[in-house]
This record gives C-alpha cells, structure tokens and sequence, in this order.
C-alpha cells in the first residue's frame, strides 16, 4: 500500500472509506439508485462532474471483444437469481485458530446457512490465497495451506448451496490482474484449487470468476478459460485511453495501468451513485454499452470468438450490499426485482469486528435482501448454471 491511499484511508470518515478496500465489482447503473438513497461513500456532485470531465477528456476506445456470438440459455428456468460474497480469507484464518466442533459455530458462517435454510440462498465465497501484510506481517503468515480439512464432511454435506470461487493471491495490491500473464492466472487457480479440494473436498470450486477488482488482462482470460471457467464477469461503460495523466485515477491506481501494461488496458467511469473509484481501470473483460444491454438482468451471454470466453455482467442495477445502509436495501432492491435474472452480492471483511470499516448489520443486510429475493419468487442457483451449451 503507497503512503497516499494510507493517507486517504486515514483522513476519510469511516462509512465513506468502508467500501474501498473491497474494489466492489457490482456497482448500481447510473441514475438507478433512486431519491434519498446514496451509497455509504458517496462523493459530491461537483466532484464527480470534474472526474467526469477528465476522463471523457481522454480519447474515446472502441470494444475490446468485437467478434462475439449472443448466446442464451436454453432451459430457462424461470426467474433466478445468484448471490456471491468478495475477499473471502478471514474465515478460513478463523477456522484454523478457533477450531470449532462444527463450521457452522463460526457466526460467518452461520449466518449463510441460516439464509440457505430460509430463502434457498446459494453463495459463491470468492477467495484468496493468503491473508494480507495490511492487516500485520504475522497475520499476513496464513495461507490456505493453513486450513484444516477438519470439515470437510461438512462442506461436502454444503456443497449444493455452497462453493468457493477464484478472486485474487491477496487482497493487495488493488486491480492484481489487469495486465496479467497466462501464467500468473493459471498459477493461482491452481493453488485455490488444490487446497479447496484438501480441505472441503471435490465439487467445491466454481467456474464463473468476479477477479479481484474486476479487470483481467486478455492473457488471463484465455487462461481461465483453460483452466475451465465457464462465464467472466465484466465491466461496463465507453472505454477511454489512458493518457499517462496520473491524476485522472485514485491513489495509485494509474501506476497500475502502467505495471507490465497491456494493450488492452484502459480507462472507464465505474458507476455508483458517486464514490471515490468512479473513474477506474479496465482491462479485456469490457463491455460497450451496448454490449450491457444484451446480458443485463437477462438469461444471454456473449461468447467471444477469439478468446473462447463467455463474458456478462455479473450486475444487475442490485446491490453490494456493503455499499448501502440497512434501511435503503429495500428499495435498492425492489429496483431490480422482476428482472428474469439477478446478482447481488457484499465483501468478507465488513462482517469482522476489527475491519476498520466493520459494519455490525452485514447479516442483517444479507438476509433482508434474501427474504426479498425469496418473496419475489425468485430460486438462487449459481452464476455458471446460466452457461448451459
């Protein structure tokens, strides 16, 4: 972590700070959040309109995928939706120092079981290989290696309504795949996958990949693939050339795009009702708008010809749920409630008392945003049973 984004975690109000770390992959479309209703770092408007303006400065980029097929689902189930939670490490870091009788004493995760008993919920845990130096270098120590296979019976017992998926090797640095090699993704996806059989068993690990952050570099989309995910979430918007102005990014993040770049790295306005990562980097896994409005909410996918990928948005206008207060999951949620098909999602470390940003409703939020969900009609599978040819 540089000393600048240390500087603006410290200087910056809890709740407006809270959603940072996480880099939340589903942010809500632009002017859908409604009247009253603002994510918990919401910046002015006039901030916004300057980060604006500089980024639509840059030169405006065509598509990244421009040989795709739209593809959709042959079996349609009715109406479904999929759930998953980001960051997931501090649980497994819990699991080996508590060792509870049973997975389901751990408050975490109780709390999901205790939706899955209720609403049905199914949930990806998207995970990382290693606790963080940000969080102290003896904490930093835990690996999945660490994990106990103690309860594997019970996660093989969980495993219709429970899987663990790739994200990241760590929580830091931010954006870790956006110019990626083919190797450093296959590396990885190897080290999750290989622990989560030891200690939860086979069947375990799913095939539709948020990254950390959102953008992977065309090298690791192929490498996904290859190692057989089956839908990519994307990012959304027009895409803009980096200009090498560094200031136009947050706290680091332009020297990231700069890092080993791609070609295909570049800029665009992430949307959510205003926050500090509005202007954000992309990588492949972009697209145009255009593009959106065929996966969106929808039972479609693209499958681009060139990499043999299929990519969607993963969002649907729900929410993240660690981005908005208790009271206004709600109605965020009756925003998207009659799509055919919805995602809705929250982070791992907001659930954890000694999180700089812990938010002591997370299982609150989580279960009013099922009960809707449930209540709507709506049965929760998981993100890659969209992809069925």
């Amino acid at each position: 972590m540089n000393q600048n984004r240390r500087d603006f975690i410290r200087g910056a109000a809890v709740m407006t700070a809270a959603a940072m770390a996480g880099g939340c992959t589903t942010p809500a479309a632009k002017g859908q959040l409604g009247e009253g209703i603002k994510t918990v770092r919401s910046e002015s408007p006039e901030l916004q309109a300057r980060k604006r303006k500089a980024l639509e400065s840059a030169k405006e980029l065509g598509p990244t995928m421009s040989n795709v097929e739209v593809r959709r689902t042959k079996n349609i189930p009715g109406k479904r939706a999929a759930f998953y939670i980001d960051d997931v490490i501090f649980c497994f870091r819990d699991l080996a120092a508590q060792k509870p009788k049973s997975i389901w004493d751990h408050f975490y995760f109780a709390a999901f079981k205790e939706a899955h008993e209720k609403y049905g919920l199914k949930v990806q845990m998207n995970i990382f290989y290693r606790n963080d130096f940000y969080y102290g270098a003896r904490g930093a120590e835990f690996t999945l290696k660490d994990m106990p296979d103690t309860w594997k019976a019970e996660f093989q017992a969980a495993k219709s309504w429970l899987r663990f998926g790739f994200h990241s090797y760590s929580e830091f640095p931010d954006y870790p795949w956006i110019n990626a090699s083919y190797d450093d993704v296959k590396f990885v996806w190897e080290i999750l996958t290989r622990e989560v059989e030891r200690f939860a068993g086979p069947g375990m690990f799913a095939k539709a990949v948020t990254p950390h952050w959102g953008p992977m570099s065309k090298e690791g989309c192929v490498a996904l693939k290859d190692c057989g995910v089956k839908a990519i979430w994307c990012s959304a918007g027009p895409r803009y050339a980096y200009t090498g102005d560094r200031s136009v990014l947050p706290y680091g993040h332009a020297m990231r795009i700069e890092n080993f770049r791609k070609p295909e790295t570049a800029m665009y306005w992430r949307p959510g009702g205003g926050d500090d990562i509005s202007v954000s980097a992309c990588g492949y896994n972009h697209l145009l708008p255009e593009q959106v409005k065929i996966t969106r909410g929808t039972y479609n996918w693209l499958h681009d010809k060139d990499t043999g990928c299929n990519f969607m948005t993963f969002g649907c206008g729900a929410p993240c749920l660690n981005l908005y207060k208790l009271e206004d999951i709600p109605a965020r949620m009756q925003q998207v409630i009659g799509n055919e098909y919805l995602i809705h999602a929250t982070h791992e470390e907001y659930w954890y008392k000694d999180y700089f940003a812990y938010q002591p409703d997370s299982r609150e939020k989580l279960l009013t945003a099922c009960k809707m969900v449930h209540d709507a009609g709506y049965q929760y599978f998981f993100i890659e049973d969209k992809i069925d040819w």
